[in-house]
């Protein structure tokens, strides 16, 4: 008997958070990189680099590999269907796929579930824009259906004449758009789950996000103080998109808690892939996202998913002042000795996310203290020795 040969298409951090877990598990795990650079390529020794929009790369990178999957969400749906026919066992497919590829399909698809949707649009023009405004409310979101993330390809409008004066450019580039209401919400969460081709599907518990900039900065799991009611609905949900799109490998529903409308929470995205909401997993749960994945994609038996902790908070570090992370490893690492550091092995660029550190608090913290234990690790690797300030 040989052990699996698992593909990624894409080499950066969550390909290279993949490695330890298909090592531990006795899996060959192969990258395809976009450049000799990415991250990816440190950990894996077979780590070819490619064009993952061009159709005969991919068939090349497929030859011998017992199932495709991704780092990223931007492979062309076509392609894949052509490798799929081709006999290739791609995980996720790309009927399922597209959801996480276009925001218009995502929207529509949630509709079609009865699942809870703010009020959203597909827009062909300023005059669609300022007719949805004028119907749910300035100002307005809009959004580029396809390859957006981290915040970039998202506007607020604050009425008809900045929709005017701002929207041509993007009308340009790509139409129609999603337009959407602006979502009156206390908190960001996400219900990370993962499903099997074969059907097995299971939830981690539904964790809180903080974002700063559009970028995820902090995630605790399980969210403080959530009603049992709304992460259990919250947990259903994910776990039934996946179900009824055909979702395989890990999934993250990204929402926004509503308090006092519908089940007390809306969708906001989805992410069919390893999610920077899931890095907590790696340290504070039974099975870690990046195994669990690549046990759905080889359907296998799928992991326990319970939090090992009461309180587990995951802190990102973005490139800032300090250039040499390791010199402030002593320091970070005295700080907060039940911390975990997890560096991405990229280069140093102001407001690139190069690592995140994970810390599960006892039953004896309260969550401002784990937070804050979790911060100042995080700003001594990003600012230096001296990064004690959050």
């Amino acid at each position: 008997m040989t052990f699996p040969v698992i593909g990624v298409v894409g080499g950066g951090q969550l390909a290279r958070m993949m490695a330890p877990a298909a090592v531990a598990l006795g899996f060959e795990l192969r990258v395809l990189a976009e450049s000799p650079e990415v991250c990816a390529v440190a950990v894996v020794a077979q780590a070819p680099v490619g064009d993952y929009t061009d159709l005969d790369t991919l068939r090349g990178f497929a030859r011998g590999v017992d199932v495709l999957t991704f780092d990223h969400e931007h492979v062309p749906g076509a392609h894949l269907q052509t490798l799929i026919a081709e006999g290739v066992n791609v995980q996720p497919r790309p009927d399922a796929l597209i959801n996480a590829q276009d925001k218009l399909v995502m929207r529509a698809a949630i509709e079609r579930l009865g699942l809870p949707n703010p009020a959203w649009a597909a827009v062909e023009s300023v005059a669609d824009i300022t007719t949805f405004g004028d119907t749910h409310g300035w100002p307005v979101v809009l959004k580029m259906p396809r390859g957006g993330y981290d915040g970039k390809g998202v506007a607020f409008l604050r009425n008809a004449g900045h929709a005017a004066e701002f929207s041509g450019e993007w009308f340009a580039a790509m139409s129609p758009l999603l337009v959407e209401e602006v979502v009156d919400f206390s908190r960001e969460l996400s219900a990370l789950v993962a499903r099997t081709p074969s059907g097995e599907a299971k939830a981690w518990p539904v964790a809180e996000s903080i974002q700063v900039a559009g970028v995820c900065d902090e995630v605790i799991a399980p969210a403080p103080g959530i009603a049992d009611d709304v992460a259990a609905q919250a947990q259903q949900a994910a776990l039934k998109i996946a179900t009824e799109l055909g979702v395989t490998g890990v999934m993250a529903a990204e929402l926004f808690e509503t308090p006092g409308r519908g089940p007390g929470y809306l969708i906001n995205e989805l992410a069919m892939r390893p999610h920077n909401t899931g890095h907590w997993t790696m340290d504070g749960a039974v099975t870690s996202q990046f195994e669990q994945h690549l046990r759905a994609v080889l359907d296998l038996p799928l992991g326990a998913t319970d939090a090992l902790g009461e309180i587990v908070v995951m802190k990102n570090f973005l490139g800032g002042a300090n250039q040499d992370l390791f010199s402030a490893y002593p320091a970070a690492l005295a700080a907060e000795p039940a911390v975990k550091v997890h560096s991405y092995g990229k280069s140093v660029r102001p407001g690139r996310k190069i690592g995140h550190v994970n810390l599960i608090g006892s039953g004896n913290d309260d969550v401002t203290a784990v937070r804050a234990r979790a911060t100042t690790v995080a700003n001594i690797i990003r600012d230096g020795a001296e990064g004690t300030q959050p």
